[in-house]
């Protein structure tokens, strides 16, 4: 029987012999096996599951990885409540405040959802079914048309994330600067297949999805030109749901940008991630957290986006300096109220 606070656990007379051989052989530095394997398991967690450096990934004119600034995504999503208007005042938002990107999503309704999804009743602005309001928040290619261009005119990047293999056929016509994956895709093997051939990058999505589900994701899309983004699918989220750490576990296990897309209400979980490392934030905007739509409550308003972008600019200025200084505007101060400097002295 093991002693109390062990567990005993059988290994190959092999790796037995390694460890023997090692204590043996180590001049009482290794004093047992069991410290052997303590060692190892320091190892492992100090290089192994270390947080990686990783190259950045192209998107459009911009440079997305953990030395560059952090990349903001305003989603639009269906906030523009099947209005292009509402959708160019959203656009206009985003450039103002100083986001990089807009993300809408594309979805073609049949494909998407059954018959007898889209047949059930639900009173909406556009109609009394289901079907009614899919159709209604779904912009064609007239509408994109004119998102393409106004966006260009504003300068500012944008793309989506398709629901389906013809939306991304639909997108491809756009020649958007990369894809996003929504959390609900994440497990859509001939979709990831699909947005995988068009060799464009890929920003992932992992709400409600298990490890294992993400790393097969990972591994189908490859680690190269892809973003991993950090996500909890509730809308809005709570905040013991944001599970944060995750965000150095993932840059511990993926070879790949890691971001974080946000749903929560407010603006903390977001400001702690980028403290946390995530190079690229998504959060829903919108007019007015008021107006109808089920996206609306866990969005930002103008200032609630602004207030990332401003943090987001100046967080570099946060970090400053990784070795101890004394500040010029910290001399007066120490003269003031400094009365023994005997420290250093012998």
């Amino acid at each position: 029987m093991p002693k109390e606070g062990f567990h005993s656990i059988t290994v190959p007379k092999k790796i037995y012999e390694k460890v023997s051989t090692l204590v043996d052989e180590s001049d009482g530095m290794l004093s047992s096996p069991s410290h052997v394997l303590s060692e190892a398991l320091n190892i492992y967690e100090n290089l192994a599951l270390r947080e990686k450096t990783v190259p950045p990934v192209q998107i459009g004119d911009k440079l997305v990885g953990h030395n560059n600034p952090v990349f903001v995504i305003a989603e639009i999503g269906i906030n523009h409540n099947g209005s292009l208007d509402t959708a160019k005042k959203l656009i206009d938002m985003a450039v103002e405040v100083g986001c990089d990107a807009v993300k809408f999503q594309k979805r073609t309704v049949e494909d998407v959802y059954t018959k007898e999804e889209l047949e059930k009743p639900r009173e909406n602005p556009f109609g009394p079914t289901n079907g009614h309001l899919k159709r209604g928040l779904e912009f064609g290619e007239k509408e994109y048309k004119e998102i393409d261009a106004y966006c260009k005119k504003k300068g500012i990047l944008w793309f989506a994330s398709p629901w389906d293999l013809k939306s991304v056929d639909f997108l491809e016509k756009f020649d958007v600067p990369c894809y996003k994956i929504a959390s609900a895709t994440l497990t859509d093997k001939e979709l990831l297949k699909k947005i995988k051939a068009t060799g464009k990058p890929v920003i992932l999505s992992t709400g409600m999805s298990t490890m294992q589900q993400i790393k097969a994701a990972v591994d189908l899309l490859g680690e190269q030109n892809l973003v991993l983004l950090h996500c909890t699918s509730t809308y809005p989220s709570q905040h013991h749901e944001q599970d944060l750490h995750m965000i150095r576990t993932h840059r511990k296990f993926f070879n790949c940008p890691i971001g974080f897309s946000g749903h929560e209400q407010g603006l903390e979980p977001t400001l702690a991630a980028i403290a946390l490392g995530a190079c690229v934030v998504e959060r829903h905007i919108t007019l007015d957290r008021s107006m109808w739509g089920s996206d609306q409550a866990a969005s930002l308003e103008k200032d609630g986006i602004s207030r990332i972008c401003r943090f987001v600019r100046n967080f570099p200025i946060y970090l400053g300096s990784t070795r101890k200084r004394v500040h010029d505007s910290e001399v007066p101060i120490q003269q003031k109220l400094r009365k023994n400097d005997t420290i250093l002295k012998k």
